[in-house]
């Protein structure tokens, strides 16, 4: 569905923001980048859908070399970005309507999708009354009522409480089941690790990393694993490596003396692999 080879791009004449960037996406996969702000996500995202197309190299979406795409392209695909762009003195409805109206292609009934994200109360408000959370969720809404092929989401979930951020996180699972593909960028590593089949670290234009999350958080050929037992009456804690726990032989006493009070392991997270990886932090 996606192929970008030889990535560049710059804004100016100061230098390239993107550089060398290279993966392909596939259909039904939900691909994520995941990086700090400034990263250079959202600059990717905007060249994959269309809007900078003074690049280098080849970004192809849907077999189309995007540079040369022509109004066509946007029957396929939807745009959800951070900061949504919507009519203030429309309604909630008459925003989905009207953009409704721009598809050749049959949309969704709106309705039925207001009433997931919490907004059919307030279909017939004006949106400049919309808080922003309000407006995040018309503005996902909007996005997939014409079921694009190639979906593109900057920070769904941001600035919305846990019920709704949660709703969201379903309803891009279900254009996954659907068949259609995910480009996601985020900087909230609960998300890419939830709802992504592979995600890519970017940090300064560059991808550092690429591959599933699990598979970026079992990098580390080792866990520490932190024991709790009881002596003379109190609680002490001991720690050891997970491959060599069994030739602890204070684990070992321990556990056959039945006075081990707990085991926790501790895994590392995607930020933590991220923070190995490229030495900065995903806020």
């Amino acid at each position: 569905m996606i192929e970008v080879r030889d990535l560049y791009f710059a804004y100016d004449r100061r230098g390239d923001i993107i550089k060398n960037i290279n993966f392909r996406v596939d259909r039904g996969e939900i691909f994520g980048f995941l990086g700090p702000s400034g990263a250079g996500k959202s600059t990717v995202q905007k060249i994959l859908s269309g809007i900078l197309r003074r690049y280098r190299g080849s970004v192809k979406v849907m077999g189309t070399e995007v540079k040369w795409r022509d109004a066509s392209f946007y029957e396929d695909i939807g745009v959800d970005f951070e900061y949504p762009n919507l009519y203030g003195k429309f309604t909630g409805m008459e925003n989905l309507l009207y953009f409704s109206s721009l598809y050749r292609r049959k949309t969704i009934n709106p309705l039925e999708y207001l009433e997931r994200v919490g907004l059919s109360a307030d279909a017939d408000k004006k949106v400049s009354g919309y808080s922003r959370g309000m407006k995040m969720r018309l503005a996902f809404v909007r996005a997939i009522l014409h079921q694009p092929s190639v979906l593109f989401l900057d920070e769904p979930t941001s600035g919305l409480d846990p019920g709704y951020a949660r709703v969201i996180k379903d309803m891009i699972l279900e254009q996954k089941l659907a068949g259609r593909t995910v480009i996601l960028t985020t900087h909230n590593m609960h998300d890419a690790e939830e709802l992504c089949d592979r995600v890519a670290f970017i940090v300064d234009g560059q991808i550092k990393a690429l591959d599933a999350p699990h598979a970026l958080r079992t990098r580390k050929s080792d866990v520490e694993v932190t024991y709790t037992y009881l002596e003379n009456g109190k609680e002490k804690t001991a720690s050891a490596l997970l491959s060599s726990l069994h030739l602890d032989s204070e684990f070992l006493q321990r556990l056959h003396s039945g006075t081990l009070t707990g085991i926790h392991s501790k895994e590392p997270t995607l930020e933590d692999v991220f923070i190995e990886l490229t030495g900065r932090c995903l806020r």
